[in-house]
């Protein structure tokens, strides 16, 4: 029998990226019956809620199971999402959304796929390729639609594995782009790295890590929160991350 998958998807505002993700879902080509799916909707004031409930029958008839959960942390701003200044506390939300999300639906799955719910394109064979390697904490190369690199928080340190002091901003560090680190593209034409910090557009994860313990801080974890904040708590745990820099998968621009 396969092993058994958990696909995770927090998702907020996300009414126009239901139908593609749907679709995406549907194409995956691991064993359905063993695929097993939850999301969880926070703070949409778009309809995702009720739009994402009348689109899940067919995902319902195809899968294991499907849950779909909501929970507002009444977290509402008009800037763009990489402002800096709402950094910590979307990061924050963000990191009890998926833990909520998590404590929520796991049973007895072997592991969990954090999605996105604006990824275009993936593999239909995504799942295994992530599972091949036979890594507790891996991730695909995220890029944007012009084959640049989107996921910048999965990243290995430069200069002997330290950030400068001065980039830490309300508790997380906040470089400018490139600046002491080095991302997935740096490493083209080498199948696997280890990597200190991993994003969540599409992240594996041993289930068993996190029954042992391993969360998403909703809180700076040496200047660290939610998925780059995993990753260093994994490495506290003796657990490496793992970047897979020719496994790409397409999220949309913005």
């Amino acid at each position: 029998m396969a092993d058994k998958v958990l696909i995770l998807t927090p998702v907020k505002n996300a009414a126009p990226h239901l139908p593609r993700h749907i679709e995406l879902l549907k194409t995956i080509d691991h064993d359905p019956a063993c695929v097993s799916i939850g999301f969880l909707d926070g703070d949409s004031d778009d309809g995702t809620y009720d739009r994402l409930a009348g689109q899940l029958d067919p995902l319902r008839a195809r899968f294991r199971r499907v849950e779909l959960l909501r929970h507002d942390y009444g977290f509402r701003h008009d800037q763009p999402r990489w402002a800096p200044e709402i950094q910590r506390r979307r990061r924050d939300i963000l990191a009890r959304s998926r833990n909520r999300l998590l404590a929520a639906t796991l049973r007895d799955e072997d592991w969990v796929l954090w999605l996105d719910v604006d990824l275009i394109a993936y593999p239909p064979d995504l799942i295994g390729r992530l599972i091949e390697p036979g890594k507790d904490i891996v991730v695909p190369h995220c890029v944007r639609p012009d084959g640049r690199t989107f996921d910048l928080n999965t990243f290995r340190l430069a200069s002997g594995g330290r950030e400068d002091a001065r980039h830490l901003v309300d508790g997380l560090f906040q470089p400018p782009q490139g600046v002491g680190r080095l991302y997935l593209d740096s490493f083209q034409g080498e199948p696997i790295v280890a990597v200190d910090a991993v994003g969540g557009t599409a992240l594996l994860i041993r289930a068993d890590l996190h029954r042992d313990g391993l969360r998403f801080p909703a809180f700076s974890y040496h200047g660290y929160g939610e998925t780059e904040g995993l990753a260093m708590m994994a490495k506290d745990m003796g657990v490496t991350a793992w970047g897979l820099p020719a496994l790409k998968i397409v999220h949309r621009d913005g």
